[in-house]
């Protein structure tokens, strides 16, 4: 049977990887957030060249068959 210094010491561990994991967990956090703001931000611009690409083929000449 485990003594109580062995369940402390367990307890101990538990509670450091604990504040490991919500540290990590922060981390990933923070990344998910700025590689969503990435995401976002190329979406614009994707939008934005779509929109320049459809005007400058809306000036195109249409071909003539003749």
């Amino acid at each position: 049977m485990a003594t109580l210094r062995d369940l402390a010491e367990r307890i101990e561990r538990l509670v450091l990887r604990h504040e490991e994991l919500q540290r990590t967990h922060a981390l990933l956090a923070q990344e998910l957030e700025a590689v969503t703001t990435e995401r976002d931000s190329l979406k614009a611009r994707l939008a934005a060249a779509r929109t320049r690409i459809d005007a400058l083929l809306a000036r195109l000449p249409e071909d003539d068959p003749a």
